[in-house]
């Protein structure tokens, strides 16, 4: 008796499902600053402690089931992971402490600057760091986009501080984690365990001085304070699984969606002021990162990628 071949997979089917789970992950955090928003009661610290203890149940409770205890030991014998997991878990905190704050004090738009800027961060940290070379018409992008920097600061009177911590500390956890070679859930898992204890020692401490906000605003704000933990993990589970079934350059075009939607929201939902003079520094990041990414585009077809 012959036993049935396995079932091969649909290649549109599987394109369409990674898309729509990329497309997913990229919409839940553009939309991000509605749900913060929403905890503008309790201090961002505290969010933030309440996001990492939470999404630490949720991301080690998704390993052990899918792959039991055994995960974290794989996790942690890849070379240096122990050390380079420690300083991500450390930018992603100020990332994300920074990021909480900023869109409950009203700067939404200037977070999504950073989220803009932060793909030609990337680029400059890859030539700094990992001795990567630009052609002209990426060195004249990057230009391009400092020159919008500089004049965002010029004309608002101010070095855009916010944008620019969060451009660069989510470009330094990104190049952290490539120099680890490890899968992006388990590295979030560790990064997770790694951050729990002081989340967790915060929390009690905020709790058992009465400063703590879980069980004193409201039975709606506890509820956002724990799902914040799915709310952090689901979005890279489903980025992990749909970056491995659509072509990387489109990954490249849609994570510009999350910054486009942080800032439609923060001028047209909460009424940050968008001046012209603001329109002229981000048009220079558009063009920028439009330039880039058609260079990059180019290239991958010049290869035969695509």
């Amino acid at each position: 008796m012959s036993t049935p071949a396995p079932a091969v997979a649909d290649p549109a089917v599987d394109y369409r499902r990674g898309l729509m789970a990329t497309v997913g992950t990229f919409a839940v955090w553009g939309l991000f600053p509605l749900y913060w928003r929403q905890l503008e009661a309790i201090a961002s610290l505290q969010v933030t402690a309440h996001r990492i203890a939470w999404c630490t149940l949720f991301v080690v409770g998704f390993l052990v089931w899918r792959k039991g205890l055994r995960w974290l030991p794989e996790t942690l014998s890849k070379p240096h992971a122990a050390p380079l997991l420690l300083a991500s878990s450390v930018m992603i905190s100020i990332n994300w402490v920074l990021y909480i704050w900023a869109v409950n004090a009203g700067y939404v738009v200037e977070t999504a600057l950073g989220y803009f800027i932060n793909p030609l961060v990337n680029v400059m940290l890859g030539v700094l760091v990992l001795r990567e070379r630009l052609n002209p018409r990426q060195w004249f992008a990057v230009a391009l986009a400092a020159a919008g920097v500089a004049w965002l600061t010029w004309s608002v009177g101010r070095l855009p501080w916010i944008a620019l911590t969060l451009a660069f500390s989510f470009g330094t956890y990104g190049l952290i984690r490539k120099l680890v070679s490890v899968e992006s859930v388990p590295g979030l898992g560790v990064e997770s365990l790694i951050m729990f204890l002081p989340a967790l020692g915060f929390i009690a401490w905020a709790e058992y001085t009465g400063t703590g906000g879980f069980g004193r605003v409201g039975r709606y704000e506890d509820a956002l304070l724990i799902f914040a933990g799915v709310m952090t993990a689901l979005p890279l589970i489903w980025f992990a699984y749909g970056a491995r079934r659509i072509p990387l350059s489109l990954v490249g075009i849609l994570q510009y969606l999350a910054p486009t939607l942080q800032l439609l929201i923060g001028v047209f939902l909460f009424g940050e002021p968008f001046s012209s003079q603001q329109l002229i520094g981000f048009g220079c990041i558009w063009a920028a990162l439009g330039i880039y990414a058609v260079d990059g585009l180019w290239r991958i077809r010049m290869r035969g990628y695509g």
